[in-house]
């Protein structure tokens, strides 16, 4: 009884907090969690909506912190986002000072002993080891004066906290291409490899397509909506996966092979994409990652106006790893024929990598 007792009290206790714009960052934040607890830590959560009900039914028995999310809305067109997160930019300011504050006091009143910040750009303190998350050492804009620009003040941002991890590879073989690599790199800078929660397997072939939908509003919708008037066009057995962890209501459709879920857990959605032929989903970066571990062929459509997708999107298709596709022009038939002939030249990566990275940094902690 007495060494389980010191066990507890002598165990590390780390903040996460994921940043809310989609659910990437959370998902990407899951094999973070399940090896810091392998490794002893007491892990808190600091989240809100969506994020934090896809977290909490991954990690039940964990105790979550209410934290504001930055809450980025998007326009109806590309044109329309690019204004409309222009505008939100002193609601982003804001919120990074109140984020500030509120970790501040948090540290003090939870013991917090490390903080890992999924792109949160206001979780760092001079207290505690801070490791801020992020694949987009360079963020496109497509205009370079904007992106030389952006880029000074995230390196500011980053050197704020202790370690940068960037879950990509240091080799020339890497999956972010510029995003990742950019040609100055903050001296903090650590490559730990892909984040992956998933596991391949071998799985038996269930659906022909399965379809992801995930990210910000409008564009969610806007993209379900051309999906399901051009799904009766095929026939094949197709599952949607909705992205809408707190919807209740489900879809009904008098097409049987066609099959509605509003969300998966992180194990059923590990199973659903092995048991698929194709996936068509955004281009987000963990997206991608789950994917190229699962060695999946992928239809890739990146949401309108966020460039950052529409990079990855064309960076991996150029290299012919999947094939990509705009929402303006989306035609589910003419794709699906396309990737027929498409060769996914799928990477063979070392993608347990970053559990070394963290066992490293367990240890760290341990010996402050």
């Amino acid at each position: 009884m007495l060494k389980n007792f010191n066990e507890i009290i002598t165990r590390n206790r780390v903040l996460v907090a994921p940043l809310d714009w989609g659910l990437g960052h959370a998902t990407r934040c899951i094999p973070i969690i399940k090896n810091l607890l392998e490794c002893k830590c007491e892990v808190i959560i600091a989240a809100e909506g969506t994020v934090q009900t896809l977290l909490q039914n991954e990690f039940p028995d964990l105790q979550f912190l209410p934290l504001k999310g930055y809450r980025i809305k998007y326009g109806r067109s590309r044109y329309l986002t690019f204004l409309t997160i222009f505008l939100q930019i002193p609601s982003i300011i804001l919120t990074i000072f109140r984020e500030k504050r509120w970790l501040k006091r948090i540290i003090l009143t939870h013991r917090i002993d490390a903080v890992i910040s999924d792109n949160r750009f206001g979780l760092y303190s001079k207290k505690v080891p801070c490791i801020y998350i992020t694949h987009q050492l360079r963020i496109k804009t497509g205009n370079v004066f904007i992106e030389n620009f952006i880029q000074k003040i995230h390196k500011w941002i980053i050197n704020k906290f202790t370690i940068c991890w960037v879950p990509d590879f240091s080799i020339s073989e890497n999956i972010a291409g510029e995003l990742s690599h950019p040609k100055k790199i903050p001296e903090n800078v650590s490559y730990i490899g892909c984040l992956s929660r998933f596991e391949k397997k071998d799985t038996e072939k269930k659906y022909d397509v399965l379809i992801v939908l995930s990210g910000p509003e409008p564009q969610r919708t806007l993209f379900e909506k051309i999906l399901l008037e051009q799904i009766n066009e095929i026939e094949k057995t197709v599952l949607l996966v909705r992205g809408l962890p707190n919807e209740t209501s489900q879809l009904m459709s008098a097409n049987t092979k066609l099959t509605f879920v509003n969300h998966l857990t992180a194990d059923r959605l590990n199973e659903a994409i092995l048991q698929s032929k194709i996936v068509i989903s955004r281009s987000g970066y963990t997206t991608i990652m789950d994917l190229i571990k699962l060695e999946q062929k992928a239809i890739l459509i990146p949401t309108p106006g966020q460039t950052e997708q529409e990079y990855l999107a064309a960076y991996l298709s150029e290299k012919k790893i999947f094939l990509s596709a705009s929402q303006h022009k989306f035609s589910l038939k003419k794709l699906l024929i396309e990737s027929d002939d498409f060769p996914y030249l799928l990477p063979k990566m070392e993608m347990d990598l970053y559990k070394t990275f963290i066992r490293n940094f367990v240890n760290t902690i341990k010996s402050n």
